[in-house]
């Protein structure tokens, strides 16, 4: 593939469905090459088929490192370095249990976490070439946490403990890196319709769809925002039972647990990427 000198080369991983997928149709557009992965292949190739711009679908699975390694060869081979990276594949599981499902933590864990890293960790070489080859420029790589983590939720464990972990590590990432012109951002949407909420059994509130989420994610990302996060009143509301002292907080929120004497084992399974 060939691409003039001036347009934009973005990798989009989680694009198949929900928030990925809206996000590919608000970016495609003529003069820009997106490159696009997931597991799904046929999903990916679907997309592609409707594209406006130049679309490459990259198959892979985050959780394995040298899938994502083969993407970002292949996004170096063809087009030499990226100017932005969106990281949004992820997984959920919400549990209802006595006892810590470990099982159900390494699951989420392993995409959330170590998966995202996995992309960030093959990102590095292709921002940096980026800089090389745009002097006065400055790639984004825009890491896809979650508004659970400004205040933990029930039966959420292994989801917020995950999104956390990962935007701990996005703002390390950030002191460390902002000396090179690395722009590193966190999304940090509540609920949000998509086939990861669609399996959800209980109310979330101020739901938005993944066009209006895909939107203010673009808007959110050309501007100076580090944490881009929304709906704002969702948000708010999180921030502030942060606040409160603990023993009010706790209260309040365990208010919505589903925990009982006699304990519930049952496991939600959710998947998205």
């Amino acid at each position: 593939m060939s691409r003039k000198q001036d347009s934009k080369a973005i990798w989009i991983v989680g694009a198949s469905s929900g928030i990925g997928e809206a996000l590919f149709r608000k970016i495609d557009a003529p003069g820009v090459t997106v490159f696009i992965s997931a597991r799904n292949s046929a999903a990916l190739e679907s997309l592609a088929q409707s594209a406006k711009g130049e679309v490459v679908a990259l198959p892979l699975d985050i959780t394995d490192q040298r899938s994502v390694q083969h993407a970002a060869d292949e996004i170096t081979n063809q087009v030499g370095h990226i100017d932005q990276v969106i990281v949004n594949a992820g997984t959920c599981e919400y549990i209802n249990s006595d006892k810590v499902d470990m099982g159900a933590m390494r699951r989420v864990m392993d995409t959330n976490f170590w998966g995202a890293l996995n992309i960030i960790n093959a990102s590095l070489p292709l921002l940096r070439a980026f800089l090389r080859n745009k002097p006065g420029g400055q790639p984004q790589l825009a890491i896809m946490s979650s508004s659970v983590t400004y205040q933990p939720l029930p039966r959420a464990g292994a989801y917020g403990a995950s999104k956390a972990a990962l935007r701990y590590f996005a703002e390390s990432l950030k002191l460390d890196l902002q000396h090179e012109g690395i722009d590193i951002r966190v999304i940090s949407p509540g609920f949000v319709k998509t086939p990861l909420t669609d399996k959800n059994d209980f109310d979330m509130p101020f739901m938005i769809d993944a066009d209006e989420a895909a939107e203010r994610i673009v808007n959110g990302l050309s501007s100076r925002r580090f944490d881009v996060h929304f709906p704002s009143r969702f948000t708010r509301i999180l921030k502030m039972i942060s606040l409160l002292p603990d023993r009010i907080r706790f209260k309040l929120v365990g208010k919505a647990s589903r925990h009982t004497d006699t304990g519930n084992t049952d496991t939600v399974h959710t998947h998205d990427a």
